[in-house]
């Protein structure tokens, strides 16, 4: 179906029938179509000109399941990129949206970036002291060398939103020093996470090089130390992969040999 056939009383603004497709690149005046028989189109047309299709869309890359069963991690392995790497030039989000950028004049290996209040970025950096916590804000040191971030979020709507709006705007190349690993979801409460904020979380993480889940841990709810040797076993996992991952050379980031 191309443009030029698509009846306008037949187009519908695109909304939670194309939930998955798309979905942070369309700009608002994007529509889909009906077919002749009634079935919703695939294709996409902004002012009569088709739109990025599925296969080449970064946000449409599926990372692993929230919930999938974690095998034992060995000293050596480095979790795989199931996104992009690098920012792909899409449209930036609202300025209202967009995480301000915080000059910092110490270093760091490694930077907690929550991309909201609440989000559980100072809980990990109390885990490992040499990854500290960006405070809410785009990190940005002396020197030339890029500044190596993971976001981190709450599973709920509000962290989901947000941290898509912070992914968004990595993407659309708004913050180019920086070198995003990852985003972290951190569960928001027991057990399983609905439907609808699982397969949101999905299309989110679809836009980020690698993502990892966090469970709900009800001891972190109480006051005291956080201990990484008594965090639980996928804690512990994000840890070990985020240090191999910063590793000089690391397969599946910037830093890599052949990337430079």
């Amino acid at each position: 179906m191309h443009a030029s056939t698509i009846n306008d009383s037949k187009q519908i603004r695109h909304d939670s029938i194309c939930l998955g497709k798309f979905n942070t690149i369309l700009p608002p005046s994007a529509k889909c179509a009906y077919d002749e028989i009634g079935n919703v189109s695939c294709h996409h047309y902004e002012e009569g000109v088709a739109l990025m299709p599925d296969s080449s869309n970064p946000w449409l890359s599926r990372p692993a399941p929230l919930e999938t069963p974690l095998p034992v991690l060995g000293e050596t392995q480095i979790p795989p990129a199931t996104g992009p790497l690098v920012p792909q030039g899409v449209p930036a989000p609202d300025r209202v949206d967009q995480l301000p950028v915080r000059d910092r004049q110490n270093d760091a290996e490694l930077w907690w970036l929550g991309t909201h209040g609440g989000a559980g970025e100072s809980s990990l950096a109390e885990l490992v002291p040499e990854w500290p916590a960006a405070n809410h804000g785009w990190p940005r040191t002396p020197g030339n060398t890029p500044v190596r971030v993971v976001l981190v979020a709450r599973s709920n709507m509000r962290g989901l939103r947000s941290a898509k709006a912070a992914a968004t705007q990595w993407a659309a190349g708004l913050v180019p020093h920086v070198e995003v690993l990852g985003l972290v979801f951190v569960a928001d409460a027991p057990g399983r996470l609905p439907r609808p904020l699982r397969d949101f979380a999905q299309v989110v993480g679809g836009g980020v090089p690698r993502t990892w889940s966090v469970p709900w841990i009800e001891s972190w709810r109480l006051d005291g130390p956080l201990v990484l040797s008594n965090a639980p076993r996928e804690v512990r996992r994000l840890i070990d992969e985020l240090s191999a991952l910063v590793r000089p050379g690391a397969i599946g980031t910037t830093n890599r040999k052949e990337q430079q």
